[in-house]
């Protein structure tokens, strides 16, 4: 009997299940939200890759220019997919945070290298034995990078920068060294205790051009976030009028979670400044 019973419940859940008819898949494509495209840089002698997000109206109106925003740590798997989202949804006439704007990702070869100075720490150049060469990396975003972006894109005389960790670091030293090169610097957990904090001494070299600059980050340790608050402290003594300078201390973030709300947090407050 019971042996019937189960029978009988197969062929019906059987028969309930192929009278079910799937939806035909009509067609099916690759989704993509940007290009990546190759350069060959002679300052850096190898191989770069880019990921570019183009906004929505970009193909639509062949005479609007375009704000860019640079970010570093800009590989696929890394910042550039989620940066961009922020970057789409900003943008949305009903959100109006931040103007329409290209992101360029910088894809990484080797960021311990491309983000750091040269240190005098043992311990910083036994841990990284390839770091040091900022200067050319920063030379290739001047020189080649910005002039690459202007003659092949639609860009806007605005540029952001944004960098996270010792991305945040080579961020703060262009800041330092060559603050001309952008117009708004989004530096999130800095790694500033590199070279024994010896950036954090430096002079600023003066500008006149107007300039957004936020710093943020998250609970990760003593020296993080003192060093973080510093940079701001220091920044916000030596500002001039043309210079709007925030902090923000994100206690429900770490180091590996800090910079998707600390980005979105930035906009917000740099770019509602500016059109205020």
């Amino acid at each position: 009997m019971k042996q019937s019973i189960f029978i009988l419940a197969l062929v019906f859940f059987t028969g309930v299940s192929f009278g079910q008819s799937l939806p035909k898949k009509i067609s099916e494509q690759d989704f993509s939200i940007g290009k990546s495209v190759e350069i060959e840089s002679a300052v850096l002698d190898e191989t770069r890759n880019l990921n570019i997000y183009l906004p929505l109206s970009y193909s639509k109106d062949s005479l609007k220019t375009y704000p860019v925003i640079y970010l570093l740590d800009g590989s696929k798997d890394e910042d550039f997919i989620h940066i961009s989202g922020i970057v789409q949804f900003g943008s949305f006439s009903w959100i109006n945070m931040i103007p329409e704007s290209i992101v360029v990702g910088i894809g990484n070869v080797d960021r311990k290298r491309d983000f750091t100075s040269p240190s005098q720490n043992k311990l910083d150049q036994k841990e990284l034995p390839t770091s040091g060469k900022s200067e050319n990396f920063i030379t290739f975003l001047e020189k080649e990078l910005q002039a690459f972006m202007d003659a092949n894109y639609r860009t806007a005389g605005t540029k952001t920068l944004i960098g996270q960790s010792l991305g945040g670091l080579l961020a703060t030293e262009i800041l330092f060294k060559k603050p001309e090169l952008f117009d708004n610097y989004i530096i999130v957990s800095p790694s500033l205790w590199w070279n024994d904090e010896k950036l954090l001494n430096e002079e600023l070299t003066p500008y006149t051009s107007k300039k957004s600059i936020y710093i943020a980050g998250g609970k990760e340790g003593e020296v993080m976030q003192r060093t973080a608050k510093e940079l701001f402290d220091k920044l916000k003594a030596k500002k001039t009028e043309n210079t709007s300078v925030f902090y923000e201390f994100l206690e429900d973030k770490t180091h590996g979670d800090a910079l998707h709300i600390a980005v979105y947090n930035a906009f917000e407050k740099i770019f509602r400044t500016q059109t205020d």
